[in-house]
C-alpha cells in the first residue's frame, strides 16, 4: 500500500503495522528483562477510559529464620509481606501533516515510511518517560529518610576520584553497592555517548554484531559492558559545570520496570485539512502507557492533570519507597536500579 491519506486510511491496520516495526531501545530493555508486564496494572486500566491512577498490590519476599522442626517445638507463624503502590497512566499525543513524512517522492511506500517514523517516535517518547521516572526516583524529597538511603546506596559518584571517569571496576562497584549478592540481576546500562567513547578508548565495551545476507559482519547500535547491554543515548543527564560535564548513567536489572501499553480509544486517526498548505492530511497519534519502577510508590503529590508531564514525573516528591501494611519500607537491595555519576 503506497497511499497515505485520509480517504484510504485504516486506523486499525495502521496500528498493527506500526506495532510490527522494529524498535531499538525499548525492545532491548524488554529482551533483557528490564521491562516486565504486570497483570494487576493491566486489569485495572485496560478498557477503563477514565482511569488514570490506581493503587496496586505487590507481594513481598518471604523472610524469617527457619525454625527447628523436631516434633516438639511450636511453629511460630509469620506474615507474608504485602505492599501497595500507586501508579499512573502516562498519556502522550502528537500530530503531523503528510508533508513531514513525504521527503522522498519516488518509489516510496508511504505506509512503510510513516510507520517506521511513528515507531521511532514512540521509542523516543517512551525513553523520555523512563528517564523522567528515573530522575524522580533519584530526586531527593523533603523528610523522606528511607528514600535518601536508597539514593545513597544506589548511587556511585566517582566525580571526585582522580580522573572521575568510568573504568574497569566501575560497573561492578555500582551494582554491588546497590544490591549486594543480587547484583547479577542487572542487565542493561543507559549511558551518554561521551561515556561510551571513554569505555571504547579503554577497550571495555564491545558492540554486538550481525551478519547480513551478503555475509558481511556489521556492528549493531547495542554495546556490551561487562556482559550487560549498553544503550547509548544522549538523553541521559549531562550537566555542564565550571569544569567538566557531569554524566549520569543508569543501570537497570530484570523486573525493574513494570510496563503496560494501556492503549487509547483512538490511537491513530487522520483528518483532512483543506486549507493548510493548500490541502493536507494530518495524522494524529495517542498513547497511554504505564512505566513504573519496582519498589516505588507514585504519590501524585505534585501533578496538575490526569496525565503527568515529564517534568512532574521527575519530581522527587512524587516518588517514595513502598511500605507494607505495618509501615515497614521495602528492602532497597531488592530494587535493581542504580546510577553512576562520572565525568566521562
Amino acid at each position: 500500500m503506497t497511499n497515505f491519506d485520509s480517504a484510504t486510511f485504516d486506523a486499525a491496520a495502521f496500528g498493527d503495522y506500526v506495532g510490527r516495526m522494529p524498535t531499538v531501545k525499548m525492545s532491548e530493555l524488554a529482551a533483557r528483562g528490564v521491562l516486565t508486564g504486570n497483570s494487576e496494572i493491566r486489569a485495572l486500566f485496560k478498557g477503563a477510559g477514565s482511569a488514570s491512577y490506581a493503587k496496586v498490590p505487590l507481594c513481598g519476599v518471604l523472610t524469617g529464620a527457619a525454625q527447628n522442626y523436631d516434633g516438639e517445638t511450636d511453629i511460630v507463624v509469620g506474615k507474608t509481606p504485602r505492599y501497595e503502590f500507586g501508579t499512573v497512566v502516562v498519556g502522550r499525543a502528537n500530530a503531523w501533516s503528510e508533508r513531514d513524512f513525504n521527503a522522498d517522492t519516488s518509489a516510496v511506500d508511504y505506509m512503510d515510511t510513516v510507520a517506521k517514523k511513528i515507531s521511532e517516535y514512540h521509542d523516543a517518547t517512551d525513553e523520555s518517560t523512563l528517564l523522567s521516572v528515573l530522575a524522580g526516583v533519584f530526586a531527593k524529597s523533603e523528610s523522606d529518610g528511607e528514600k535518601d538511603k536508597f539514593i545513597t546506596a544506589h548511587t556511585l559518584d566517582i566525580t571526585k576520584a582522580e580522573e572521575g571517569k568510568v573504568g574497569a571496576t566501575t560497573l561492578n562497584d555500582a551494582v554491588s553497592a546497590a544490591c549486594g549478592s543480587a547484583r547479577t540481576k542487572f542487565s542493561v546500562v543507559l549511558l551518554h555517548s561521551a561515556v561510551a567513547a571513554n569505555l571504547e578508548n579503554l577497550q571495555l565495551m564491545n558492540y554486538l554484531t550481525y551478519t547480513d545476507k551478503d555475509g558481511v559482519t556489521r556492528d549493531l547500535t547495542i554495546g556490551s559492558w561487562n556482559g550487560k547491554s549498553v544503550i547509548i543515548t544522549d538523553a541521559v543527564p549531562a550537566v555542564p559545570g565550571d569544569g567538566p560535564t557531569t554524566y549520569t548513567s543508569y543501570v537497570l536489572g530484570e523486573g525493574s520496570i513494570f510496563y503496560e501499553n494501556i492503549g487509547a480509544k483512538t490511537p491513530y486517526e487522520m483528518h483532512r485539512s483543506p486549507a493548510d498548505d493548500g490541502g493536507a492530511d494530518v495524522l494524529y497519534t495517542r498513547t497511554r502507557k504505564v512505566l513504573h519502577p519496582f519498589g516505588f510508590d507514585y504519590t501524585k503529590s505534585s501533578q496538575a492533570t490526569m496525565s503527568p508531564t515529564d517534568a512532574e514525573l521527575a519530581k522527587g516528591e512524587n516518588w517514595t519507597l513502598v511500605k507494607d501494611e505495618d509501615g515497614v519500607v521495602i528492602d532497597h537491595r531488592l530494587i535493581p536500579i542504580c546510577r553512576i555519576v562520572s565525568l566521562g
